[in-house]
């Protein structure tokens, strides 16, 4: 059996990424910290928490999104989005580690925790996004079936 590396792991899921709808999950990220703000004002939510759940929409709409339409793109991005459909953990990562790396100078500047504290919430924000993403790419698989 052929196995491939975790760097042509990290290629494939950025090449399904490609063709993602950014647009779509810009605004439904925003859309989210907005209201979070919003219910804030009367829950006491925080921005730190606010923007940490916007980037986490951010990256499960984009990823989301780019597996949901295995038969557009180039040849290359259908090829990845059918890999990342039939691994969908592997393809989980990449959106993950995307929300860790962004969500972590959201937690040091906003929240106050030190760099241990924030380092650890946002892990947790990547690892939450990790399942998440993970499961809903599982249910996407008959997809990768109907795009042959």
């Amino acid at each position: 059996m052929n196995e491939i590396s975790r760097r042509d792991e990290v290629s494939l899921s950025g090449a399904a990424l490609r063709g993602a709808p950014w647009k779509t999950a810009a605004v439904s990220g925003g859309v989210a910290t907005a209201v979070s703000l919003g219910v804030g004002l009367f829950t006491g939510i925080d921005l730190a928490w606010s923007l940490g759940l916007g980037i986490s929409l951010f990256a499960l709409v984009a990823a989301i999104g780019a597996v949901s339409k295995p038969e557009q793109g180039d040849r290359v991005t259908r090829q990845a989005r059918l890999w990342a459909l039939k691994h969908p953990f592997k393809f989980a990562l990449l959106p993950a580690g995307l929300v860790a790396v962004l969500d972590y100078p959201v937690q040091l500047v906003l929240d106050g925790e030190g760099v241990f504290g924030s380092a650890v919430g946002a892990l947790w924000s990547g690892a939450l996004v990790y399942l998440i993403a993970g499961v809903l790419t599982l249910t996407q698989q008959g997809r990768a079936r109907s795009a042959r």
